[in-house]
């Protein structure tokens, strides 16, 4: 039952970060937008490797790396 809520959530907090960012909400360069990126991948794929579903899980691995070097690069701006 506990994969299923971290799968349902990942893919709520993708959804609900492309909704703010194409409603102006929320900024692609921001902290908050990439967290909820990284968190909601890393809920899918924890869901997609119990499921066997391994593209799934290799699609969300690459969309964790990206929000995880976006959150670098925000980093060392911000340093």
């Amino acid at each position: 039952m506990w994969i299923e809520v971290v799968g349902w959530s990942g893919s709520f907090l993708i959804l609900l970060a492309y909704a703010l960012l194409s409603t102006g909400r929320l900024d692609a360069r921001g902290v908050p937008y990439q967290l909820m990126n990284v968190a909601g991948a890393l809920g899918m794929a924890i869901n997609g490797w119990a499921h066997g579903a391994l593209p799934s899980v290799f699609n969300n691995a690459i969309w964790m790396a990206i929000g995880l070097l976006a959150l670098a690069g925000l980093r060392v701006r911000r340093a």
